[in-house]
């Protein structure tokens, strides 16, 4: 029950700082955004605030921001349709009631001439029992209303196509971006919280069955030299205990203002396939606000580096596509992660957002950085790629991406279960 609590809370601090990122720049743009969701298919909870309603989804796969304009309007009205008419106090339509109109009196039920919901904001008809042809004005913020569910209309400039390419482009990038700025985050908590290593030369904590505790080295003493070797750094200190397994070293140490000779011998530990020293002692820590930040841009930038250089590996076919990781893979790593404490677990969440942003920005159909690389083409053309075009290389992108989620799960499951 652990690691599901702890895979769905990450899982979703991840989907929504990245839909997140895709609503507030998409809303600055001033693109009408009718949901956010976390996760796909059937509802599961719902709420509405102003114009956008909040849902999360039964399948755990992902998310959206469903903004104006990116599919066809829902609503169309065509010349002969019947439909109700709420009006304001400005005498402008407020309501377009599209059935069971016996349910709002003093509605005004007119016969569709002709309509424009988009640029001129007008419908133009016959109302009942009179010949006279009369235009009734649209709001901006007027709704259609059908079965009782109320959705409201796009205006050209409230649609997505309507922005500029710098507006439309930031605010898809905003999804990726804000995971990495969520994994930022994530590492200047657990560096706030817990400290961040220093290269001090100095013992931080002990563990209790280590080598460092039985011979009787203590925190904070200060290793001046191991064996006649002036240390300066805490990987001097590292790297002497590491080429000397099983080998007496004679340790020179500060405490409280007195020098101390202690003899220590590293145990043996292999790792990898080689024999390595260890004397079971952590690296000295410190909560400066300054250095927790600078350590979080580094660490940031050290892991997305890494995951650049194995996707390079990927495409080079040095790994296969055995080694990738889907849900169930990702699920059984937060268990072994969970395992070894809170501040592993972050670390992990951190992780996982820099990979998702990676992922989101690479160019292929269907994610963000596809939508980008048409963005990129538009700005070379001058002008946008056929949205019908776009949309289809977008499903066969989403197909395949499909047909490789479900490959990865299944290589997963017979890692994990078979």
């Amino acid at each position: 029950m652990q690691t599901v609590i702890a895979f769905i809370v990450i899982f979703g601090a991840l989907v929504f700082f990245h839909e997140l990122g895709h609503l507030i720049f998409a809303k600055r743009a001033g693109i009408l955004c009718r949901e956010f969701a976390i996760g796909f298919g059937p509802k599961v909870f719902s709420y509405k605030k102003n114009e956008t309603t909040y849902t999360i989804r039964l399948l755990p796969l992902g998310g959206f921001v469903r903004m104006a304009g990116e599919d066809p309007e829902m609503i169309e009205l065509k010349a002969g349709h019947r439909v109700g008419l709420v009006l304001g106090e400005n005498e402008k339509i407020k309501k377009i009631i599209l059935n069971n109109k016996d349910r709002y009196p003093n509605i005004r039920v007119i016969e569709v001439e002709k309509a424009d919901l988009e640029h001129r904001l007008y419908i133009r008809g016959y109302e009942e029992d009179e010949e006279q042809l009369k235009t009734f004005d649209i709001s901006k913020e007027a709704v259609f209303v059908e079965d009782g569910v109320e959705t409201q209309i796009a205006p050209w400039d409230r649609q997505f196509a309507s922005k500029s390419l710098p507006q439309r482009a930031l605010a898809i990038f905003a999804g990726p971006l804000f995971n990495f700025v969520l994994a930022f985050f994530i590492f200047v908590l657990v560096g706030l919280l817990q400290g961040v290593p220093t290269n001090d030369p100095v013992l931080g904590n002990l563990t209790e069955d280590g080598a460092a505790k039985e011979s009787g080295l203590q925190k904070n003493d200060i290793v001046r030299s191991i064996d006649g070797n002036e240390i300066t750094t805490w990987e001097d200190i590292v790297s002497i205990i590491q080429k000397h397994p099983g080998d007496e070293l004679r340790f020179n140490v500060e405490r409280d203002g007195t020098m101390e000779e202690i003899p220590v011998t590293p145990k043996p530990q292999e790792i990898e396939g080689k024999e390595i020293g260890i004397i079971g002692v952590h690296s000295p820590v410190e909560k400066s606000p300054l250095k927790v930040v600078t350590n979080s841009g580094q660490q940031t930038y050290e892991w997305t580096k890494m995951i650049f250089v194995l996707l390079g590996k990927l495409v080079s076919g040095e790994f296969s596509i055995d080694a990738l990781s889907g849900p169930v893979g990702i699920y059984q790593s937060t268990d072994v992660v969970a395992k070894s404490g809170i501040f592993y677990l972050m670390r992990w969440a951190a992780i996982l957002s820099i990979n998702l942003g990676i992922m989101n920005l690479l160019p292929i159909p269907a994610l963000d950085g596809g939508r980008l690389m048409f963005f990129a083409v538009e700005a070379v053309r001058g002008k946008p790629i056929d949205r019908q075009m776009e949309g289809m290389v977008h499903f066969i992108g989403f197909a395949l991406l499909m047909v490789l989620m479900l490959v990865v799960t299944w290589n997963d499951i017979q890692r994990f279960f078979l």
